[in-house]
C-alpha cells in the first residue's frame, strides 16, 4: 500500500491521454468566457471548474477514497458532464456554467471532510493548494447563493405584505 505524504514542494502529476481530452476541453470552455486581456471575478471563479472536475475524477479512482465519497464524486462528474442544466451555457452564456461550478463545488466541499488531505492535495491539477482553492471557491458560492436566497425572500415577503 502506497502512503500519501505531505510536502512543500510542488507535485507534478502527468494526465492520462483521457483525463488530458477532458481537462482541455473544459478549461476551453471555460477560457472562451472572457476575451483575452479582460479581468473578471467570474472568469477567475470558472477557470476553477477544470480542474474541479479532473480532481473529482480522480479521487473516484482514487483506492485511498471511501465509497460513498466516490459516489459524490461521481455525482458531481455526472451533472458537470451533463447536457441538462439548470442553468444551461446555451443560452445563459458564462452564467450557464455557474451552477457546474457550485455543483463540483459542493461535491468537493463534501469530500474534504471525509478525505485524507494529502489524497486531496495529489489529486489536484491545480494552481496552489487544493484544500484552500475549494474552501474559497465554498465561501464564494455560500456568499452568492446566499445573497440570491435572501433577495428572493425579501420578494416574497412583499409579495405577501400587499
Amino acid at each position: 500500500m502506497s502512503r500519501v505524504r505531505a510536502s512543500d514542494e510542488p507535485v507534478l502529476i502527468e494526465l492520462n491521454p483521457r483525463e488530458q481530452r477532458l481537462y482541455d476541453r473544459l478549461r476551453t470552455r471555460v477560457v472562451k468566457v472572457e476575451e483575452p486581456g479582460q479581468a473578471s471575478g467570474m472568469a477567475d471563479i470558472l477557470l476553477l471548474l477544470p480542474d474541479f472536475t479532473v480532481l473529482l475524477a480522480r479521487l473516484l479512482r482514487d483506492p485511498h477514497v471511501p465509497r460513498r465519497s466516490k459516489l459524490i464524486a461521481l455525482l458531481g462528474i455526472g451533472y458537470v458532464l451533463s447536457p441538462i442544466d439548470l442553468m444551461p451555457a446555451i443560452l445563459l452564456g458564462p452564467l450557464g456554467l455557474l451552477d457546474d461550478f457550485v455543483v463540483a463545488t459542493a461535491a468537493l466541499s463534501r469530500l474534504i471532510n471525509h478525505v485524507h488531505p494529502d489524497v486531496v492535495r495529489a489529486a489536484w491539477p491545480g494552481q496552489g493548494d487544493a484544500l484552500d482553492a475549494i474552501q474559497r471557491a465554498a465561501a464564494w458560492c455560500e456568499w452568492v447563493l446566499g445573497k440570491k436566497l435572501r433577495g428572493f425572500v425579501r420578494g416574497a415577503l412583499r409579495l405577501e405584505q400587499r
